[in-house]
């Protein structure tokens, strides 16, 4: 079913959008989300690969994510980090949290959100972690947390609240 409808095609294209507006969100609001100490980084598409396995358990699709994710990670890298492998392998891997716990937890606006929240923790917590193993990184676990993690979590989950019911006519849309 899924190679005979239009998400085949939509769903990498909205998936590269979505990692340019990372960009773009960066650069337009760099002020507001880059002010000493705090940080706040977009993770747009993080959001699409989490609302693509939430809308997946919907449908009757088996959309290839895994492999989607690990190509967005792999452009990720090369284009916003300038390290290859970190974001190759935590894509994926929120790929099967995600689904992990959409096996758990019935898909629906207020557990997508709590997926999100922890797939978010996941993404800049391993990214922290990679940062500090290549030297990369000399903030301290407390500091994270308080100036990176938390204002990081606060911007996801409101983009989420924005953006879930817009994602999810596209991917009505696109089926």
């Amino acid at each position: 079913m899924y190679r005979l409808s239009k998400l085949r095609f939509g769903f990498p294209v909205f998936l590269f959008l979505a990692l340019f507006l990372d960009g773009a969100v960066s650069q337009v609001f760099s002020v507001q989300m880059f002010r000493y100490p705090t940080t706040m980084i977009s993770h747009l598409v993080v959001l699409w690969l989490v609302c693509g396995v939430i809308f997946e358990a919907d449908g009757a699709f088996d959309m290839p994510l895994a492999r989607w994710a690990a190509v967005a990670g792999a452009v990720f890298d090369l284009y916003y980090t300038g390290i290859f492998g970190v974001y190759v392998f935590i894509f994926p891997l929120v790929i099967y949290v995600t689904r992990q716990l959409v096996a758990w937890i019935s898909p629906n606006f207020l557990s997508g959100l709590l997926i999100y929240f922890i797939d978010i923790a996941v993404v800049e917590g391993l990214g922290y972690l990679a940062s500090r193993a290549v030297y990369l990184n000399d903030a301290a676990g407390s500091a994270f947390l308080v100036n990176t993690l938390g204002p990081t979590l606060a911007f996801n989950l409101a983009m989420f609240v924005i953006l879930y019911f817009p994602i999810r006519w596209v991917y009505n849309w696109l089926k």
